[in-house]
């Protein structure tokens, strides 16, 4: 039986990449307008992104231990064998949520075939690394080996990405209010990074055209093997400039594969409207 691939929401794949993969996905939630919601369930991005416009400030919690006692219950109950990628530890505590659960089940079901691992990465990102593992699982990929997989994408994914405001990410405390002040009078654009699983800021760049073309810079200093790869793109309803962006990837790199899709609402509640985030891996394709 081949392992079932889970995945939690904020790796930004739609429903019908997941469908389409064969993988599960548990849901952080988003707290809007004084309700609850399940991340890419009841709650769309396009619907955080307006109500952010108006004004709202979203806030997100993550996936519960009793959310993945249940799921992983009931796989195991099943005898299927599974491996949960996670979100970055760093920005969530969704996976360790999920580790103490994974402690508790293997003492009660110590023949249970499944693992719990931390990409470190976010968005597509951490998509990508989901989409991957999903498609060596089809060929009967042992856990292990998906392990492994797992593993040397997530060391080598590359996150560079700016926002539209900087006002959503200093209410995150990503920059302070006065260089959010500052930024948008100058219109500064503020590329940044994952290092560790964490965002950090990598430069500040005056101009939309200037920041994708820092970009497309960047990804050949860092990128390698590029015309093998799965490049990722995710954009907070900016689907037109993520286009663009793809346009001038294709025409300079020729990659194997390009996806775009939305920041969901988990992600989408801290970077705002506008963002723009690049992927890809900086090793030999595997």
């Amino acid at each position: 039986m081949s392992v079932q691939i889970i995945c939690d929401s904020a790796s930004d794949l739609s429903e019908a990449t997941l469908s389409e993969y064969g993988v599960d996905r548990v849901s952080l939630k988003v707290l809007l307008k004084g309700k609850e919601h399940e991340d890419g369930q009841d709650l769309s991005p396009k619907e955080v992104y307006d109500a952010m416009r108006e004004g709202e400030a979203p806030k997100t919690s993550q996936v519960t231990a009793q959310d993945f006692r249940e799921l992983f219950t009931e796989k195991i109950a099943a005898d299927q064998p599974f491996l949960y990628i996670a979100f970055s530890s760093a920005l969530s505590g969704t996976y360790q949520s999920a580790k103490v659960v994974e402690q508790e089940l293997k003492e009660e079901y110590p023949k249970a075939k499944f693992a719990v691992i931390d990409t470190k990465a976010a968005s597509l990102g951490y998509g990508l690394i989901v989409l991957r593992a999903a498609e060596e699982s089809r060929k009967n990929a042992t856990l292990r080996d998906l392990i492994s997989l797992v593993s040397y994408h997530s060391k080598h994914m590359e996150h560079l990405f700016t926002v539209d405001d900087l006002s959503y990410l200093q209410r995150g405390g990503r920059v302070t209010k006065a260089e959010a002040f500052v930024g948008s009078l100058l219109k500064i654009k503020p590329l940044l990074h994952v290092d560790d699983g964490n965002l950090v800021p990598l430069e500040k760049i005056r101009g939309q055209k200037k920041v994708f073309k820092r970009m497309i810079e960047l990804m050949e200093e860092r990128g390698k093997d590029l015309k093998r790869q799965r490049i990722a793109i995710s954009h907070g309803d900016s689907e037109e400039r993520a286009k663009q962006l793809a346009s001038m990837i294709e025409e300079r790199f020729s990659p194997a594969d390009i996806h775009i899709d939305m920041v969901g609402a988990a992600i989408g509640a801290h970077a705002g409207p506008g963002t723009i985030a690049l992927f890809f891996i900086n090793e030999e394709y595997r």
